[in-house]
């Protein structure tokens, strides 16, 4: 079992950045590809980015392209989310997902753990 807890969602007016933070524990975090994945209101849940198990690949999905940046920490068992240029198009629900295959891993039936989520709200 892998337990996945994120933080630092918030409220942040366009053009502003957050930090998104998930922390694991359990089995071997390196053992495991890291992903985000955001659900709006109404809408499905959709794949964000995702981080090779040791950290060297990234994949993206094209509208975070350039603002969005995946990364982490094997050494503090954590995968960050830096978001910049936030637009109220990036409101939703995040949520940080692990699993054993390899990226660029785009679907949600491709994780195996998921963490409760975290807020972004963007205000126009």
């Amino acid at each position: 079992q892998v337990q996945l807890v994120e933080s630092g969602g918030g409220l942040v007016q366009a053009g502003g950045s957050l930090r998104l933070s998930c922390a694991a524990s359990g089995r071997t975090f390196s053992f495991y590809a890291m992903g985000w994945f955001r659900q709006a209101p109404g809408k499905e849940r959709e794949f964000v980015t995702a981080i090779s198990k040791s950290g060297d690949n990234t994949y993206y999905r094209d509208s975070v392209k350039g603002r969005f940046t995946i990364s982490r920490d094997n050494a503090k068992n954590t995968v960050y989310l830096q978001m910049n240029s936030l637009t109220p198009e990036d409101t939703a629900v995040y949520y940080c997902a692990a699993g054993r295959r390899y990226i660029p891993m785009t679907s949600q039936y491709q994780y195996d753990y998921w963490g409760q989520g975290t807020q972004v709200t963007v205000s126009s």
